[in-house]
């Protein structure tokens, strides 16, 4: 693979994609672009709006044009949405136009981490929450595993540290074949 000039994190919600993409922006000194905000920004509205009253297939219809824009310049991170990978032509672009990580992190630790934050998750609704992200992990594990150059769990690293494995392949990627 030759050195890539867009990274894209994908995994659960909770996994820790946008803070690392932020981190890892900053590290590259490149642009960061996040598919859920581009969503929104093009909708004028938040995602749990789009869901509410168009439903997900057209949240789904808005996230693959977001994609296609995230990926259209070079040197940019891009944090996904986490189902971002349902669709063929998604995980299609994805592998063929960046260097893909997949972050995750067993389900109590993406728990916790979705409770510190104030945001509202549609696919997480509802009486529980672990077992909806169980659910997703089920069907997405196969298709994150698909679109994946990299794994990385996150549940015991600092966003920092996850940065710098990625930055460490970037590295090993650069290095000559012998």
């Amino acid at each position: 693979m030759s050195v890539p000039a867009i990274i894209a994190l994908v995994g659960l919600s909770g996994s820790g994609k946008s803070t690392v993409a932020r981190l890892l922006a900053a590290r590259l000194g490149w642009r960061l672009c996040d598919t859920d905000a581009l969503v929104e920004q093009m909708a004028g509205r938040p995602i749990p709006a789009i869901f509410a009253s168009e439903g997900e297939a057209a949240f789904r219809d808005q996230e693959t044009i977001a994609l296609t824009v995230a990926l259209a310049e070079p040197n940019t991170v891009v944090a996904t949405g986490g189902g971002i990978v349902l669709r063929d032509v998604n995980r299609a672009l994805l592998r063929e136009k960046a260097l893909v990580v997949w972050l995750d992190a067993p389900t109590e630790v993406l728990i916790a981490r979705l409770r510190t934050h104030n945001e509202e998750r549609p696919l997480l609704a509802g009486d529980d929450p672990a077992a909806r992200l169980e659910s997703l992990r089920r069907q997405r594990s196969a298709l994150y595993r698909e679109v994946a150059h990299l794994m990385i769990d996150t549940s015991e690293a600092s966003p920092e540290e996850v940065v710098e494995r990625i930055v460490g392949a970037l590295i090993e990627n650069r290095k000559p074949r012998t």
